[in-house]
């Protein structure tokens, strides 16, 4: 029996179902076809609405597709519903993998290339296109635009890998390693994570073989992200100090460990550690002192440009509103917020912004704030200020009573809906 099965036996329709969860009806159909799994906040609920328990539930959700196939191999349609693995004990070998940096098996040929620029099949070549994809992901308002690319490119490079000596095999597998961080970039973007765990696996296996420690900690910090999204924040902690003791093995004049500590710092906010947080964050800044650039400007991008908004953020998770209100708006007048430069970043500091309005039950503050991120969302089409305004939305409790306040959820929600997000 599936989850539509069940929902069936008791007489619960997709829009009921939907409704006592508070999901849109595609999320329920998404769930029943197998192309995403109820996230961990909302299984309880699904179980008691389908009068089951965890393990029963467990049972009854599809299995997705293979979370690696998103990215080199194509569309394989699965709605047997049988032979179900949990997401959460899937996620939980993933990270198990990126942890240890067991090396993964990559496909292999040669010949086929994606174009003149890898028509060699070098490291060099590889590494040359890999740097533009990530300027066109970091300029491109619409990141699921580069997906098929960077797919093009993972194939290309997994036909590269056959029959080279070893030392080429270990350059490719660092190309590997940084491509497939991109690779978990646009899935995690687009709201897939187990996709974006799946692919930062890869990346912390073939940055392992590859021997590059800052290429490797830097998969692992972007693993990490994902559970800190999820609120597993324990999780997280225990990948960043595997990424930490990494970083100390590679390249001091790069940001790496600096990077690693201000995604510490998240964590430990996340955990309610207010003086873990502060640490950090302190640690973080130091990225001041290098004398280098500290970045590639592709799969290391830290300068600490930013930090004065992750504090922002950090504080709001804490429920410091005073300092983290003081330390947001300064971010927010930063020039280069304030130019446009980042989408994705001006539409966090602007529902962080929001958020303590919220809090405050400031309904002027949540719509001022929230509809300059939702406008960001629609235009950027970016999952992740998307999901900090659902995230948002939740905090709204008694101001929906505010006509604005309301008509802003439904915004946010038409938003997600639009999306096909679950």
């Amino acid at each position: 029996m599936g989850l539509a099965d069940r929902r069936k036996v008791l007489g619960c329709s997709q829009e009921g179902l939907a409704h006592a969860l508070g999901v849109d009806r595609t999320t329920v159909g998404r769930w029943e076809s197998g192309r995403t799994v109820p996230q961990p906040p909302l299984r309880p609920k699904l179980a008691e609405v389908l009068q089951v328990d965890l393990a029963g539930l467990d049972s009854l959700v599809a299995q997705p597709r293979n979370p690696v196939q998103e990215f080199v191999e194509p569309p394989i349609r699965n709605d047997s519903g049988s032979g179900a693995i949990d997401d959460m004990i899937r996620r939980e070998f993933l990270r198990a993998m990126a942890v240890s940096g067991a090396l993964a098996s990559l496909a292999v040929d040669q010949d086929e290339v994606l174009g003149e620029g890898v028509r060699r099949g070098s490291s060099e070549d590889f590494l040359r296109m890999n740097t533009h994809l990530w300027q066109v992901y970091q300029l491109a308002r619409t990141k699921g635009s580069l997906y098929p690319i960077v797919r093009e490119q993972l194939t290309a490079l997994s036909r590269t890998l056959d029959g080279r000596s070893k030392a080429t095999t270990r350059a490719l597998c660092g190309v590997a390693g940084d491509l497939f961080q991109l690779a978990g970039e646009l899935a995690f973007d687009g709201n897939h994570y187990t996709n974006a765990a799946a692919s930062y696996t890869l990346a912390a296996s073939a940055s392992r073989e590859a021997k590059s420690f800052d290429l490797w900690a830097c998969a692992l910090v972007r693993h990490a992200y994902v559970e800190v999204h999820e609120g597993r924040h324990n999780e997280a902690v225990s990948i960043l100090s595997a990424a930490a003791r990494l970083a100390k093995r590679g390249d001091g004049t790069l940001s790496t460990r600096h990077w690693v500590a201000s995604v510490q710092a998240e964590a430990h906010a996340g955990l309610g550690d207010l003086n873990a947080c502060e640490r950090a964050l302190d640690e973080a800044d130091k990225v001041q002192d290098l004398t280098g650039p500290g970045t590639n400007g592709g799969w290391l991008r830290f300068d600490g440009s930013r930090l004065a908004e992750e504090r922002g953020a950090r504080y709001v998770q804490l429920g410091r509103l005073d300092l983290a209100e003081k330390t947001l708006t300064s971010a927010l007048e930063h020039r280069a917020l304030a130019e446009g430069q980042s989408y994705r970043r001006r539409g966090a500091v602007l529902t962080d912004l929001a958020a303590i309005g919220a809090k405050r039950r400031d309904p002027e503050q949540v719509v001022t704030f929230g509809r300059e991120a939702l406008q960001l969302a629609r235009e950027s089409s970016s999952g992740y200020v998307a999901r900090r305004l659902r995230n948002l939305r939740a905090d709204f409790g008694p101001l929906v009573r505010d006509s604005r306040v309301a008509e802003l959820g439904a915004e946010i929600g038409a938003l997600s809906t639009a999306r096909g997000e679950g």
